[in-house]
């Protein structure tokens, strides 16, 4: 039996840490191409993997025919363009978080993914977590009773990825804090009650501690090697927003960088029967009564959930039969609306309404 054969576009931390070793579990599979603009990474990739041809241009990879599918691993700038090129060559896509920088292009992914009948699928990989697969659960056999309120807070200590790169340059990004790390908080949150409808949002998405990139001091920072001192910093690095659905209603607090040395990142279910904690990607804790006491339970993330895998198993099964799975694009670009709303509330200073 012949493998499917896939490539990877963009050959960064996120395709050689989750993409490429998951496919490479996978026995049915055959990564034919690397690609990416510096092509010495994908030579890289060729070297370290022992298989694929090392490209820069993605078009060689759409257009040979024998590819099935491709992992869009690149900058958010190229989401859009890759996928939907991609789509109408025929190919089926696995596009990383977020869908794109703005709604309006997660829309146009959307529209293209329902006139070609391709599967397009959003890395929104915390869907593929035991731990909040279980929390879904929960809320769906009503354990927890009406869900009326779930908290977001994600709030770290000076913790700005790549100052001056592309993380923090709004035309490459399409935002900060918000659509780097919140897009996993609230896609998750979302995928726990339900994928509910959104109807309104206020924000305010503040850019404060991060202007002044060469004074800027921190402990770590993500993606170091992409930062630039003489490079752009008109990102959001913390958010605040309410969001009413037709279900809760979300409200949440977000940092990349705050003056406040502790790291908080969690979620609370608040039901009127039981809430739950949910550290990410990490384990719960679920608050009930019981016999006229208060209890707790605790669930502990199983040591071998490999979330990344099963979303690359669950993206394969998908071309094989056809089916939609939690992290279709009609799912994943609810949290694109709700992004576009809290920042397009920031920017007007008023409620917005969908």
């Amino acid at each position: 039996m012949s493998k499917m054969k896939v490539a990877i576009i963009g050959c960064g931390n996120i395709a050689t840490s989750a993409h490429i070793p998951s496919y490479l579990q996978c026995e049915n599979v055959e990564i034919k191409y690397f690609c990416d603009i510096i092509k010495e990474k994908a030579e890289k990739c060729v070297e370290r993997y022992g298989c694929g041809i090392a490209i820069e241009d993605y078009h060689t990879a759409i257009e040979d025919p024998e590819i099935v599918a491709l992992s869009v691993c690149t900058h958010n700038i190229s989401h859009k363009t890759i996928s939907i090129d991609a789509l109408r060559a025929g190919k089926h896509v696995l596009c990383e978080k977020p869908s794109a920088r703005i709604y309006s292009e997660a829309l146009e992914m959307q529209k293209v993914q329902h006139e070609t009948g391709k599967v397009l699928n959003i890395g929104v990989v915390c869907r593929f977590n035991a731990s909040v697969e279980e929390v879904r659960r929960r809320i769906m056999a009503g354990m927890l009773g009406e869900v009326y309120h779930v908290f977001i807070n994600f709030r770290c200590y000076r913790s700005i990825p790549g100052i001056g790169g592309a993380f923090t340059d709004k035309s490459q990004s399409g935002g900060g804090v918000l659509i780097d790390w919140g897009v996993h908080r609230l896609d998750q949150v979302m995928y726990c009650l339900g994928d509910p409808d959104p109807k309104s949002v206020t924000g305010v998405a503040y850019s404060k501690l991060g202007c002044d990139i060469k004074n800027y001091l921190y402990r770590s920072m993500w993606s170091e090697d992409t930062k630039d001192v003489n490079g752009v910093f008109d990102v959001d690095d913390s958010v605040s927003a309410i969001i009413r659905t037709e279900g809760p209603v979300i409200s949440l607090e977000g940092a990349w960088a705050q003056n406040v040395d502790v790291d908080e990142n969690y979620l609370d279910f608040l039901g009127t029967k039981a809430g739950i904690r949910l550290d990410y990607c990490g384990g719960f804790t679920m608050y009930y009564s019981e016999n006229g006491e208060l209890k707790e339970e605790r669930y502990e993330l199983p040591a071998d959930n490999d979330m990344y895998l099963e979303e690359i198993k669950s993206f394969l099964n998908c071309i094989e039969t056809g089916e939609a799975n939690r992290a279709h694009i009609d799912n994943a670009v609810k949290t694109s609306k709700i992004m576009q709303g809290i920042y397009d509330s920031s920017e007007a200073k008023k409620e917005i309404i969908f």
